[in-house]
């Protein structure tokens, strides 16, 4: 945890200057949902919640602003991510919260970056942030109620439906799959 207390409203301030009013929406329950689960199964609970808040940053930036912060921290696209522009913001966002808003606390960035693919040996925290993206309280899609009962009852239950929930999903859009979510999947059922 950054040696200070974080600043919320400062934080909240630049997240409603960079999000649409529904993002920003979802940005707060996923800080509430992370900070619940944190409490429930043992992780840092104010860590959960900076996460959370902070996870999709840059969800809402054009493509060149994620391009120009992936060409200026060195990262590099694999084939999957370079035609998954949807998994983008986790990995600029990550370098956003590093190197523009200053945290620098090695497991927030990396829950930052792995939420929305997840992979294999995840911290509780990156953990917690992938489950409460799921299931924070302004999400709706069909299977969201039975992944939210399983979170309550299981954070591995729960992490296990939630990767099979999103490489069936993308199977049956004909997309691919990332690389990540794969060995995440192989190591969560082994």
């Amino acid at each position: 945890m950054p040696e200070n207390k974080p600043d919320y409203e400062a934080l909240k301030s630049i997240l409603k200057s960079r999000l649409n009013e529904k993002r920003y929406y979802h940005s707060l329950c996923v800080a509430k949902e992370a900070e619940r689960l944190a409490e429930k199964y043992g992780g840092d609970a104010e860590k959960a919640c900076l996460a959370g808040l902070l996870h999709d940053i840059t969800k809402n930036a054009q493509d060149e602003e994620h391009l120009k912060i992936f060409r200026e921290f060195g990262i590099i696209l694999s084939d999957v991510e370079k035609n998954a522009k949807k998994l983008w913001h986790a990995m600029s966002g990550a370098e956003y919260v590093k190197h523009v808003i200053g945290i620098s606390d090695p497991d927030i960035i990396d829950a930052i970056r792995y939420h929305t693919t997840a992979k294999a040996d995840m911290s509780l925290l990156a953990k917690i942030l992938y489950l409460a993206d799921f299931t924070s309280e302004d999400r709706d899609y069909e299977d969201v109620d039975i992944i939210r009962g399983y979170v309550d009852e299981s954070l591995e239950k729960a992490f296990v439906y939630a990767l099979q929930y999103s490489i069936t999903d993308l199977v049956n859009q004909g997309r691919a799959v990332h690389e990540d979510t794969v060995r995440a999947y192989n190591q969560a059922v082994l």
